[in-house]
């Protein structure tokens, strides 16, 4: 069964998630959220197509679909996400709530839009 739209509206919902992060300062949650709607994206893409990989790199994945520098980049960004912004063994001292910013929560946001917006216009 193909499930491409059911990705990319767990997607657009984990994106939301993300925004109320952001909204009660929890950025370290909101990076980590804004990976995970893109990341739900860029599945769905690859599934439409036909294509299942595994991971969770969101650069890895684009790279079979895309070539887009700018995009590309903005899923190299996003990947940083994954696991420093939830665990205290990323960094020698302190916890992921003591390095992550509302600008880089802004940032995550605005590049997982920027890719959810991609894939939609692919896929639709």
């Amino acid at each position: 069964m193909r499930r491409w739209k059911d990705w990319l509206r767990q997607s657009e919902r984990k994106l939301r998630s993300a925004k109320w992060d952001l909204k009660g300062e929890f950025f370290e949650d909101a990076c980590f959220s804004a990976q995970q709607a893109a990341e739900l994206a860029v599945k769905a893409l690859l599934e439409r197509r036909g294509t299942i990989l595994r991971g969770h790199s969101i650069y890895a994945m684009m790279k079979e679909v895309m070539r887009d520098e700018e995009m590309l980049e903005r899923a190299r960004i996003l990947d940083q996400y994954y696991i420093p912004t939830r665990y205290p063994n990323g960094f020698d001292v302190g916890a992921p709530m003591d390095y992550y910013t509302e600008k880089q929560a802004k940032g995550a946001i605005e590049y997982a839009e920027d890719i959810i917006e991609f894939v939609k216009r692919e896929v639709e």
